[in-house]
Order: structure tokens, then sequence, then C-alpha cells
């Protein structure tokens, strides 16, 4: 069976200065893979390149098929969504509205839309409280559980997050890690890159550590117990 996603030779370039060299990763269904590296890794290009939201070049296939031609939308529609650093959110639209926003490509399949909701309203209580309010006035924790149940309306095979905790209190930030753990126990494949090493290590089957755009390791989760163990391989 081929993998959900398989990326060969992926890079990516910022004018001249290369982002992200040749990478190969993987995924397989249901699998939950994190990305752990420094700052300036090249974690968030890698997920910008699989989605086509930079030019790349390289090969990624999805369930056997090359995608690397494809749009964003076009990669939307097959199940593909990434919930990006700073969540893009419409601030001045309530919840209830940039949620309806993910399942756009549903169009007017009305029973299916509201089943995704009923999905989302149950993983993320708070979000049913607040269906009115405008997604501006939300806590950072309230705002990112917005943006990755905007992205799971869309129906996802392979959700990925860049640094969902990024700036939201410990206990917050677990939460929805834990939330992200029932989504992958329930089927759904999973791609995280994360600075919370400890969190993502609890969750993930896979990691891939990336140092200066390139991978270092690819091992699974459990053989990394430390930071010690990490920062090995991060100045490798």
């Amino acid at each position: 069976m081929p993998s959900l996603i398989e990326v060969e030779g992926l890079s990516a370039s910022y004018g001249h200065v290369a982002a992200l060299k040749p990478v190969d990763l993987r995924v397989e269904e249901g699998e939950f893979v994190t990305v752990l590296g420094p700052n300036g890794a090249g974690k968030t290009t890698l997920l910008r390149a699989i989605s086509r939201l930079v030019a790349s070049q390289g090969r990624v296939s999805f369930k056997g098929q090359n995608i690397s031609g494809l749009s964003t939308h076009r990669l939307a529609k097959l199940g593909i969504i990434m919930v990006q650093e700073g969540r893009g959110l419409f601030g001045e639209m309530t919840v209830y509205e940039n949620l309806l926003l993910g399942a756009y490509n549903l169009g007017s399949e009305i029973e299916k839309v509201e089943g995704r909701f009923e999905q989302v309203f149950g993983l993320f209580p708070r979000l049913r409280e607040r269906a009115s309010q405008v997604a501006a006035s939300m806590s950072g924790g309230e705002q990112q559980m917005l943006a990755v149940g905007r992205a799971l309306m869309a129906g996802p095979k392979l959700l990925m997050l860049d640094e969902p905790s990024l700036g939201l209190a410990p206990k917050v930030a677990a939460e929805i890690l834990d939330t992200l753990g029932e989504l992958n126990r329930n089927g759904l494949g999973i791609l995280l890159v994360e600075q919370k090493a400890p969190l993502a290590l609890k969750l993930a089957r896979r990691v891939y550590v990336l140092s200066s755009g390139s991978v270092r390791a690819e091992l699974p989760a459990n053989e990394i117990k430390s930071h010690h163990d990490l920062a090995r391989y991060y100045f490798h």
C-alpha cells in the first residue's frame, strides 16, 4: 500500500537562500509524524512546500498519485489541509462563520456541513459556546482551537500543523495536542511541526529532526528520551 504522503527530494529557496535542502519524508495512513528542529531549521518551509504555498522542487505523492504540480486549492480538495502558524483566522468574522468557510468545498451539502459542525463542537465545546463571538475577541487558545476546527471542517485526510502550541499556556497547549492525539487514534494522518518536543513526542510514532534545511535523523519517537538526544541531532 502506498504511503498517505511521500516527499522525495523536496527543496525550496527564498531568493538565493536555500531554506530547505532536498528532503525525503513520508507519513503512512493513520500515522502521527512530528518534525522537530531549532529555529530556522526549515520546518515551516517544509510544510509550505508540501502545500505549494512556496515554490519548490522535488516530488510529492499522495496515496501513490504524483501531486507535485497541483495548486494549494487542488491539494485541499484531495484532503491535504494545513493549519499555519499564526492561525490565519478572519478576526472580524464569528466563530461560526470562520468554521463555515472551512467547509466551502461541500457547497450546499447541508447535512454534511452540519455533521462536521457537530464533530468540531464535540472536540472543542468552547467553540459551540462562542459560535456567535468574533474571532479577534477570543483568547489565543480559543483561536487555535478555531483554527484546528476550521481545518477539520474541510474533511482532511492529512492534517499538517505548524507550531499549534506557539504562544499558548502549557495547559492549553497540552489540551490542543491531546485533541490531535484523539483525531489520530480515529484514523487521521497528522504531520506536526512543533517546538515543544515533549508534547509532540508523546503523540508521534516517528520523528524527523531537521537542522539547517536538512533531515538529520528519522527515528521512532520513543528513541528520543531527552533534550540532549535532540541536541545531538541538531548539531550533528
